[in-house]
């Protein structure tokens, strides 16, 4: 049985391709708000490694994921099917 597609999201962090739906920028105060709303609700879980967090995913659940690397790079890495890259 083959393991299903992955994307590494930082520093060996890996997340199910199929399970996301969004990537977005995290710099608005918007996103920053719902983040902290979401972290109080334990509904975040955090891949940066203490790093800048660069971009939000969204999951088809309920919890997002915070990346210290930029959602055009991650996309870039969604596209081109590439599972390892340099961290940024």
């Amino acid at each position: 049985m083959p393991l299903p597609p992955v994307l590494n999201v930082g520093f060996y962090n890996y997340v199910l391709t199929e399970q996301i739906v969004a990537m977005v920028n995290s710099d608005s105060a918007p996103m920053r708000r719902l983040i902290q709303k979401l972290k109080q609700d334990d509904k975040v879980i955090d891949a940066t490694q203490g790093r800048r967090t660069k971009s939000v995913i969204f999951t088809s659940g309920t919890e997002i994921i915070l990346s210290a690397i930029s959602q055009e790079t991650l996309a870039k890495r969604l596209t081109t099917g590439e599972i390892i890259g340099d961290e940024e």
